[in-house]
């Protein structure tokens, strides 16, 4: 691969199970580091999702419409480093909220240069205001009938009903008293 090409795009992985305002917020940012951004929405596979791989990946490409260098691609059954070689990306992007995410982040970035000598990860910290934010946070708030509207975009927002039913449906939230 071309070295200088490789570095001029990133990738940004997760779940976003639903997207925040954190993830946005480093989505944002991102995007004006690097001349493309891929945001790559995964299908997990040591947890179940409360939405489908198509609803997040819809509520991404709904938050993002006013980037024109961001894109959504989804990484189903593969490794990201292989996603990576495949799309000619050479930078990993992740956010790191708290000291708590260093170790877990550190480990999977040796893993994933291992993996992938030439990838770079690169750790960005979301602003100040979105440190404590979480995608299991704002399913919990939903659940317990809290606002959401400032710690996630609209789609999410406008998606809460689904949060809740399903969430209960699966037999957590507050009847059953269990936190997620």
């Amino acid at each position: 691969m071309d070295r200088p090409r490789l570095y001029t795009i990133a990738c940004y992985p997760g779940t976003f199970d639903p997207i925040t305002f954190g993830h946005l917020d480093i989505i944002e940012r991102a995007s004006k580091l690097f001349e493309k951004v891929v945001v790559v929405v995964a299908d997990p596979v040591h947890k179940r999702s409360l939405f489908t791989l198509e609803e997040r990946v819809k509520m991404i490409e709904e938050c993002i419409q006013n980037l024109s260098n961001v894109e959504v691609k989804v990484l189903q059954s593969k490794l990201l480093m292989d996603f990576c070689k495949e799309n000619e990306i050479g930078i990993v992007i992740r956010g790191m909220r708290a000291v708590s995410d260093f170790e877990y982040e550190f480990k999977m970035a040796w893993m994933n240069r291992k993996l992938f000598p030439d990838i770079e990860v690169v750790f960005l910290l979301p602003s100040e205001e979105y440190t404590y934010l979480s995608s299991t946070l704002v399913k919990e708030i939903v659940v317990l009938g809290g606002d959401i509207s400032s710690l996630a975009p609209m789609p999410v927002v406008s998606r809460g009903h689904l949060i809740k039913e399903r969430i209960q449906r699966a037999g957590l939230g507050e009847d059953n008293e269990q936190s997620l």
